[in-house]
């Protein structure tokens, strides 16, 4: 399995991912604050999506935070004297963190304005992106993460994504 060229680096840790991660969690929560709010027609369905994203969401990124401890780090380089975590969360998706906080903006679009739909779509095209580089890292970083890709399929959501 061969991706293609991984996106630039964006600094040596990949600090410009994480700025470019800030800047769409912002836009997400301004949007959904000024935007017009959901149609009435709609507003009972798009609360109960709200409450399943932001809950799924929250369990997956607690999971993946939890199961990292000293290990967390914003930036997509892993450092270099942690070791590669292919259990709990991880034994069902590559990077639940990102997988959490993307659920999380959709409940915050679900349950605000359609409008946010627009910086989460970006967001979920920016971890995509930034997962990439991550992942040609941890390569670099550990001998054994092409198996763990081939084993674990999805990389944000469990059996879906």
């Amino acid at each position: 399995m061969r991706d293609a060229a991984p996106p630039p680096a964006l600094g040596p840790r990949g600090e410009g991912w994480v700025a470019l991660q800030g800047i769409l969690l912002v836009a997400v929560a301004i949007v959904a604050v000024i935007g017009p709010p959901w149609p009435a027609s709609v507003r009972g369905l798009s609360t109960v999506i709200a409450a399943a994203a932001a809950a799924c969401g929250l369990v997956l990124a607690a999971a993946g935070s939890r199961r990292l401890g000293s290990a967390l780090t914003p930036f997509p380089r892993p450092a270099a004297s942690q070791t590669l975590r292919d259990d709990g969360v991880y034994r069902l998706v590559r990077h639940p963190i990102y997988g959490g906080v993307l659920l999380l903006s959709i409940g915050v679009t679900a349950w605000r304005s359609p409008w946010a739909v627009v910086p989460t779509a970006l967001l979920a095209l920016l971890f995509d992106r930034k997962r990439r580089r991550e992942e040609a890292w941890l390569v670099e970083a550990y001998p054994g993460y092409q198996d763990y890709r081939r084993r674990v399929t999805h990389v944000f959501w469990p059996y879906v994504w």
